[in-house]
């Protein structure tokens, strides 16, 4: 079982069990919310919702000069790199039926906007797995890396079975040992990864891997896979996971509340990190990567056949390299006064600076196809 401290707060069998006739009280809120330091209650507000036939609507596919080469939007549907399933569910993968010479072409799409904080609630069924790939979802800050930060909170290399999250920063940017979080920190040379500082470390950043099995890989998908969930505000980035099972109520219902989630499997706390300073202005992107930096250089170590470039020859090893998505929500933080007359709902400032908060999202997905 995953995430016990899940289960200890929420009674989520019951929950799931009655999803089907359940109603929220339409003229009261749950029993536990979140609460902003002035008593306020937290309210989540959806913001932005990715999913089925419009999923693709609002992406360009980037076709501009690189080391690599990127495939447009309309090969990457030809080729079956990019497509929306009969049951709505949305698919991006890697070439696994074309016999390739050795080499890597990418696929990305990339629309102009960006977001500062908010809740991002993915819902997939699979993530990719296998030797010789990199699998991300992240979110990455625009202008000069890493000044404005990335934030990668699914990152699995080769077929390993527990997910990382990873933030990589400026310098300064620390992440602190006693803040509450279930996973354990990525350590370098028996030393813990404290520093997210991008230049040091070979850009190891500073990570935290879960403890739960199923949190990536093939058992992550056997389970039909689940939701992961990062809650980024001015108080601290927290990532959660949650496999299909255990997703709890309130985010099947489209109203999630972070407070009844239990403690995150990973968290990056304002003690040593100045949230606002080092995370701004970021994209979402899903990325898959064969033979990249980290699957090219831990390949010799990861008990996988052969070498890394000589398994980009055989499609048959990419039978694993897809993501398939349910859907992907954004929400946007707002405080409910209900002490005040009127209860009036407010947005959270920061989300009101029009050239802070900006819609967007961007799909980076790395491919293999025929050169």
């Amino acid at each position: 079982m995953a995430f016990p401290s899940i289960l200890s707060d929420i009674d989520w069998k019951a929950g799931v069990e009655s999803l089907g006739s359940f109603e929220w009280p339409k003229t009261t809120l749950p029993t536990k919310r979140e609460t902003a330091p002035n008593g306020s209650t937290i309210l989540w507000i959806i913001q932005d919702t990715y999913e089925g036939s419009t999923f693709f609507d609002t992406f360009n596919f980037y076709t501009g000069a690189d080391p690599t080469n990127f495939v447009d939007q309309q090969t990457a549907f030809n080729d079956g790199l990019a497509s929306i399933t009969s049951d709505n569910k949305v698919i991006m993968r890697g070439d696994n039926t074309t016999q390739l010479a050795y080499g890597v072409n990418r696929n990305r799409q990339k629309p102009p906007a960006e977001y500062n904080m908010g809740l991002f609630i993915l819902d997939l069924d699979m993530a990719p797995w296998g030797c010789g790939g990199t699998a991300f979802f992240q979110t990455l800050g625009s202008g000069t890396w890493p000044y404005n930060g990335e934030i990668d909170i699914i990152e699995g290399v080769h077929d390993n079975e527990h997910n990382q999250v990873t933030w990589h920063t400026a310098p300064g940017c620390n992440l602190t040992q006693n803040t509450n979080f279930t996973g354990t920190i990525v350590q370098t040379n028996y030393t813990d990864n404290l520093q997210c500082n991008a230049f040091i470390n070979n850009n190891a950043g500073c990570g935290v891997t879960e403890w739960s099995q199923a949190s990536y890989g093939p058992l992550f998908d056997e389970a039909n896979g689940g939701v992961f969930a990062m809650n980024w505000d001015e108080n601290g980035i927290a990532v959660w996971s949650f496999y299909r099972a255990t997703i709890p109520l309130d985010i099947t219902q489209g109203r999630p509340d972070p407070s009844n989630w239990g403690e995150p499997v990973a968290a990056l706390s304002t003690q040593s990190c100045n949230i606002t300073h080092y995370f701004a202005n970021h994209s979402i992107i899903f990325d898959i990567t064969f033979c990249g930096d980290w699957a090219g250089n831990s390949y010799a170590t990861s008990n996988c056949p052969g070498t890394c470039e000589g398994i980009l020859m055989d499609p048959a090893n990419f039978v694993n390299a897809s993501w398939i998505i349910n859907s992907l929500s954004v929400y946007k933080q707002s405080w409910l006064d209900i002490g005040s007359t009127s209860s009036a709902i407010r947005t959270h400032p920061i989300m009101n600076l029009k050239t802070c908060w900006i819609i967007s999202t961007v799909i980076f997905l790395h491919v293999l196809v025929s050169l």
